[in-house]
């Protein structure tokens, strides 16, 4: 694979990867990583803890050492368990909350800081707690993730932590991963390009489908339409409920997610619904999904920040009709065979269109399965990342120094990025 890091530059933006074979440049000593930046794995939270976890049980089959940091809320002492070969370290934390899992992955950093090995943290959320790797001389990877700065549930301190926190993450990073060309183009406004490689998700493939598991929702294959997304704004949940509820649809519209009364939002959903809407909350049975995926009609997906989202990939493998908000990044990953709305109004003439017209949701069906298999099959994810990261395995030696910070540069760039966070 033609990647190259502190040693070096690669332009990938097209997501044309060639995997290098790990016998190539495997070094005697057993590699260690250790993943941070998750709530844990069994994956039970969302598409960051999916792909933790398939990544994980790949590498381990690669001859990896893998360490997943786990937060415990409200545990009183770190433990360890192993799981698939795979080693837990839970880490306990005070609080359920965004102030707990910052201290949990502070905790985690410290404790990470003093073990042997590569470090990959997922997400950038608290990357200026990456500068103790950098203290230490541990290589450290970071994916950084969408545009989280720009999501409307946060207030403007709230923003201006995440939007300072990407920079930092860009800064401190060794070397940084993009799952989208235009999450890389978006970070290279900032630092080389040369720094970052775009390695979009995969999906595991959908296999054992049983129509039976639908029963307990009262499903009938082909019968319903499927959204899978955390509750808020940027994901379109309310204008997708809106357009669906505006008709009697003699179809149901399974939305799975969360919903809390507490929160107006859920219940700005909730309440837009018709009685053909079910909530089930959040499902991570993999078999479950599988089913809802491989029996919908067709798959809704209102995603607008940025990046490569892991639910739309898993419904291009399980060769559903896509309808996605219309925008740069979901055009890259759901190709020219979906269909795509721009608001509600738009979002319901499409399910008009769409949904008495068998031949258009066969065509669709086709294309999915059709982009897939030319732009995210074969584990090519997963190889991506064991080819970047095994760059790292290479004697110290080779590696070329770099600076910890140039802070004329680091003023300039903070002043130019704090000037664009008040003019969004």
């Amino acid at each position: 694979m033609d990647v190259r890091s502190d040693q070096g530059t690669t332009d990938n933006s097209d997501w044309e990867l060639t995997y290098e074979k790990p016998e190539r440049i495997r070094n005697k000593i057993k590699p260690s990583l250790y993943i941070l930046g998750i709530r844990g794995i069994p994956a039970e939270y969302g598409g960051f803890e999916t792909f933790a976890e398939r990544l994980s049980l790949y590498l381990v089959s690669q001859g990896w050492d893998v360490t997943v940091y786990c937060q415990d809320d409200g545990g009183q002492k770190i433990f360890e368990k192993s799981w698939n070969s795979i080693r837990l370290i839970y880490i306990p934390t005070p609080l359920g909350n965004a102030i707990g899992t910052i201290v949990f992955d502070w905790k985690s950093t410290l404790h990470a800081s003093k073990q042997n090995g590569i470090i990959l943290t997922l997400g950038y959320n608290t990357a200026i707690f990456c500068f103790l790797y950098r203290l230490k001389g541990i290589t450290n990877l970071i994916n950084m993730d969408g545009m989280e700065w720009r999501r409307q549930k946060w207030n403007t301190l709230e923003k201006l932590w995440l939007y300072l926190n990407e920079r930092f993450g860009s800064w401190l990073g060794n070397h940084l991963i993009a799952d989208h060309p235009g999450i890389k183009a978006h970070l290279a406004k900032y630092i080389s390009p040369e720094k970052i490689t775009v390695i979009p998700y995969g999906a595991e493939q959908v296999v054992n489908v049983d129509a039976a598991l639908l029963k307990q929702y009262n499903l009938i294959p082909n019968e319903y339409i499927l959204v899978i997304a955390r509750p808020e704004p940027e994901n379109s949940l309310l204008e997708i409920v809106s357009a669906f509820s505006n008709k009697k649809r003699n179809l149901k519209l399974v939305v799975l997610g969360r919903y809390f009364l507490k929160v107006p939002y859920h219940n700005k959903v909730k309440e837009a619904a018709s009685k053909e809407v079910i909530f089930p909350g959040a499902i991570y049975d993999k078999a479950v999904v599988s089913a809802l995926r491989f029996y919908a009609r067709l798959y809704v997906h209102g995603h607008t920040v940025g990046g490569t989202n892991p639910s739309l990939v898993e419904a291009l493998r399980a060769g559903m009709p896509v309808l996605a908000q219309d925008n740069s990044f979901n055009k890259w990953v759901a190709g020219p065979g979906a269909h795509y709305f721009k608001n509600e109004t738009d979002c319901a003439q499409e399910l008009e269109l769409l949904l008495d017209d068998e031949q258009e949701l066969r065509k669709m069906k086709s294309a999915s399965l059709k982009h897939y298999q030319e732009k995210f099959s074969g584990e090519r994810d997963l190889k991506a990342y064991e080819s970047l990261l095994r760059l790292y395995l290479k004697p110290p030696q080779r590696v070329k120094s770099q600076k910890l910070f140039d802070l004329p540069q680091m003023g300039r760039q903070l002043q130019t990025f704090l000037i664009g966070f008040f003019h969004q």
